[in-house]
């Protein structure tokens, strides 16, 4: 309304601060509103998780973290039975690891890795053995050793047999002899260091006694065929008894002699290479540590058995073929001796069948148009006479046994 001055007049102010009616306001509006509830943040995650569409699932690569673990679980039977670290390193050698692979399982060589085998895996406590009756270190010695010189004594006493006696007493001399130092040579290669650990090839002495038989009675033989023979029976010649008249086929029993004396330093020499080839598998920390070591040591016991059966050629008439015969020997008793008696049986077997053929190529060549046959082994005996025949085949088997044994008989495999 306007006042007494026409002026219009103006309400009530506005109120600055909020009176009671305010607060009864908000209690209307928030009851009338519901209440916002509030998202829980793991409810959340799980929602998302839950739309997101599922993705193909990558190939997990796993690996031992310890690659000796798994090496452990695939020769845990070496491991167990082992009675010490070096029959590990033996047995992993002979699976084909070297030194280069053990660097795989973050060793630096064969032994450290089986040192580590065999404290991983837990063995049984070894019962206490009773102890043997005190003796002296030369006893087990001397018994092979007695063993090792039968067969020369044996010889002797057969061969001065034959040198007292004539006629048939002479024949039944040398057949028991003959049998008596075949008895003692089994007996000495059944004792001490040339033992073969296993039954060998059974053919193994049959090869043995041709190549004896071939050394005493070959030469004379090849030589009888060559010149149109054997129209005789032979001569036996001893080296202590007369001499056999000029053109008679000869059995010559001195190469028999030597090679039956040379047993004893054989077996010693094969008995200094096994004892010094176990302390070098002991102190040495490599497989190629320990080859580099052991290739000396075998060739030192080849060259000192080869020395002292030249002295003995020479005291019972040098025979070049009996000196490569007696290396050939001794190699092929050691590879046995280790347990590798095939090689030793093929290589003999070959040599064998080289004579054989040898002597039977000449007396084919007699047949008509069959002459071409026997031209290679009389070329060879006219320009060194018969007994080169055996130095070459034995000599060149002798080589080829070399060379395998120094590769076999240097592993750690060969010792354990």
């Amino acid at each position: 309304m306007p006042d007494e001055g026409g002026t219009p007049m103006r309400g009530p102010a506005a109120p600055t601060s909020p009176g009671p009616w305010d607060s009864r306001s908000r209690a209307l509006l928030t009851a009338a509103a519901p209440p916002v509830p509030v998202a829980d943040p793991a409810v959340v995650a799980a929602e998302a998780i839950q739309q997101t569409p599922a993705r193909p699932a990558r190939p997990v690569r796993r690996g031992p973290a310890d690659p000796v673990t798994s090496l452990l679980h695939r020769h845990r039977a070496l491991c167990e039975r082992a009675v010490d670290p070096l029959e590990i390193a033996a047995g992993l050698e002979a699976w084909g690891m070297t030194d280069r692979t053990a660097a795989r399982f973050r060793h630096r060589d064969v032994f450290s890795l089986a040192e580590e085998l065999y404290a991983r895996v837990p063995h049984d406590e070894i019962l206490p053995v009773p102890p043997a009756p005190p003796r002296t270190p030369w006893t087990g010695r001397a018994g092979w050793t007695l063993a090792a010189c039968a067969p020369g004594a044996v010889a002797v006493l057969a061969l001065a047999g034959l040198a007292l006696t004539t006629g048939p007493v002479r024949l039944v001399a040398g057949v028991l002899g003959a049998l008596a130092t075949g008895a003692a040579l089994s007996l000495a290669v059944r004792e001490g260091p040339l033992r073969a650990p296993a039954r060998p090839l059974p053919t193994l002495p049959l090869w043995t006694l041709w190549l004896l038989a071939y050394a005493a009675a070959g030469d004379g033989f090849l030589d009888q065929v060559l010149r149109g023979g054997p129209d005789h029976a032979p001569a036996v010649v001893t080296p202590w008894g007369p001499d056999a008249p000029g053109g008679a086929w000869v059995l010559d029993t001195g190469p028999l002699l030597a090679l039956a004396l040379s047993v004893a330093p054989a077996a010693w020499c094969a008995h200094l290479f096994a004892v010094r080839a176990r302390s070098g598998l002991v102190t040495s920390r490599g497989l190629a540590a320990f080859a580099a070591r052991t290739r000396p040591l075998l060739l030192g016991a080849v060259a000192g058995h080869l020395a002292v059966l030249t002295g003995l050629l020479l005291l019972t008439g040098f025979h070049p073929g009996a000196l490569a015969l007696g290396v050939l020997l001794l190699l092929a008793r050691l590879l046995t001796a280790y347990g590798l008696a095939e090689a030793a049986g093929a290589v003999l077997a070959t040599t064998c069948a080289a004579e054989a053929v040898a002597v039977a190529s000449v007396l084919a060549s007699r047949l008509p148009g069959c002459t071409a046959l026997g031209v290679p082994v009389r070329a060879v005996t006219d320009l060194w006479g018969p007994a080169a025949l055996p130095v070459l085949l034995c000599g060149t088997a002798a080589l080829a046994l070399l060379v395998h044994a120094t590769t076999a008989l240097s592993r750690a495999s060969a010792h354990a």
